[in-house]
């Protein structure tokens, strides 16, 4: 995967979906539909690694967020 910058993963562990679509596509200059397949990744690496961190669970992460 490309590298991102920070704020992606600060973006994403603290729930702020559209700020980190919108960071993955400034830096990488991709699509929507391109930043939202990198979000998935990047989402499931820090799942991964970095369970603790996240602010919500995963069941409650992508409620009401429709791509």
């Amino acid at each position: 995967m490309e590298d991102l910058p920070e704020s992606v993963d600060r973006h994403i562990l603290d729930h702020r979906i559209i700020l980190a679509l919108k960071a993955i596509m400034d830096a990488s200059g991709c699509t929507l539909h391109e930043a939202i397949d990198i979000f998935g990744v990047r989402y499931e690496q820090l799942r991964h690694d970095r369970p603790d961190d996240f602010q919500v669970s995963r069941e409650e992460y992508g409620r009401n967020v429709y791509t």
